[in-house]
């Protein structure tokens, strides 16, 4: 066999071999995308993006023992109605896929809208609250009974209408949305962006077109490029070491000991400063040199040619290093449950703890049963907020070469 046979065989080799590598990853990238949105498509709503994580809970009693069966049915598909006090209910899903009975009808003269709660006061049992627990009804020879809502709506329904009076029933509102972690996931991107793409943009600039070129600048760039390979709990253990008490002490505040939002941007800030400084350097590499020439020979000053020339050429570059931290921070998890902790919150402030979507994954995922699908809904969210960033970037990206003319 000749050479150039030879090399058509390993040419032909390699092609395949490239082909395959590229059908692999594209399978498991698939089977990947595929596993989330067939898990967390059931789950995904608006009520899950738009109402808070922790539920209003209400402890009902009746006052006054019901002995009629006037009510009448309102034949709603898969409920279950009692006659004895006027109220349909289903087999339902929570926000976060679990089992719950849901009330979906409330007679406008059903007794349930005169219940009490346990200050005494009018608390009414509205649509849409749910139950999840226990309840205790009294039947008409005094005996009683504790109903479990795991036996489903069928037998709650039965259950009661044999029963005079309920007592003791707790009902939430409904939370479980992740309202609060979107919030928090966007504030952290904003406080992060502010402070790190400032600081990095100018060591960058500071290392290509003022640092000199010795070891020390050397060593300088070597440092950086270590850390991007840092674990990010190390940046958290960090976050929790250093950021928490001078936040703690900044705001005068003793509740941010524990964790706080600013500790965690702060931290975040640690985390995507490599990432900001190489591509904004890689940025300013790719500017043709003949720009700065130019513009030194026009009689431009160096800092005049670096802000002015190189800076807004190198935007592209700088754009794409804005969408990587963004991903960063999304993508963010062990270091954020060290400086912030993994407090659910519905109110979101800058000083307190909350949760971003990362972490919210790894609270539904840490119990004894890990909630899949919830976590696989709010993966969902994720590569939408960063599909759409990503295509925000990409617009201002094509509209400033458009205007520069390149």
């Amino acid at each position: 066999m000749n050479k150039v046979n030879k090399r058509k065989i390993l040419d032909l080799v390699l092609v395949i071999i490239t082909y395959l590598s590229s059908l692999i990853a594209v399978l498991i990238l698939g089977a990947i995308m595929f596993f989330i949105f067939n898990n967390g498509l059931e789950l995904l709503s608006f009520d899950l993006i738009t109402k808070d994580y922790h539920s209003k809970p209400y402890q009902l009693n009746l006052v006054d023992e019901v002995n009629t069966n006037n009510f009448v049915d309102p034949n709603i598909d898969d409920a279950y109605f009692s006659n004895r006090f006027g109220f349909a209910v289903k087999d339902d899903l929570s926000l976060e896929g679990l089992k719950v009975i849901r009330f979906i009808y409330v007679d406008e003269n059903s007794p349930l809208l005169e219940t009490v709660n346990v200050l005494g006061e009018k608390e009414p049992l509205l649509e849409g609250y749910v139950f999840d627990s226990t309840l205790e009804v009294t039947f008409s020879d005094s005996s009683s009974q504790i109903v479990f809502s795991r036996s489903g709506a069928k037998s709650f329904v039965e259950t009661v209408n044999d029963a005079v009076m309920i007592n003791n029933i707790v009902v939430k509102e409904e939370g479980g949305g992740i309202r609060g972690s979107i919030i928090t996931t966007f504030y952290l991107i904003i406080i992060t962006l502010i402070i790190a793409l400032p600081l990095g943009i100018l060591t960058a600039v500071y290392l290509h077109e003022i640092a000199p070129k010795n070891k020390v600048t050397n060593i300088l760039r070597s440092l950086i490029d270590m850390l991007t390979g840092v674990p990010s709990i190390i940046f958290g253990l960090m976050g929790a070491a250093l950021f928490i008490p001078f936040t703690s002490i900044l705001f005068n505040n003793n509740d941010m000991k524990r964790g706080s939002l600013i500790a965690g941007a702060l931290t975040l800030v640690v985390i995507v400063l490599p990432v900001i400084i190489k591509s904004t350097e890689t940025a300013l590499d790719v500017v043709p040199k003949g720009y700065k020439e130019a513009s030194l020979a026009l009689g431009a000053t160096k800092t005049q040619t670096t802000f002015r020339v190189m800076l807004p050429n190198a935007l592209p570059g700088i754009l794409s290093a804005a969408i990587l931290s963004i991903g960063r921070i999304i993508g963010e998890s062990a270091a954020l449950i060290f400086a912030m902790g993994t407090f659910i919150g519905d109110s979101v402030s800058i000083t307190g703890r909350s949760t971003s979507l990362a972490v919210h994954i790894w609270s539904v995922m840490g119990g004894e049963i890990p909630n899949i699908k919830l976590a696989s809904s709010i993966a969902i969210i994720i590569l939408i907020v960063v599909l759409s960033l990503n295509m925000l970037v990409k617009l201002l990206t094509s509209f400033h070469l458009k205007k520069v003319g390149r």
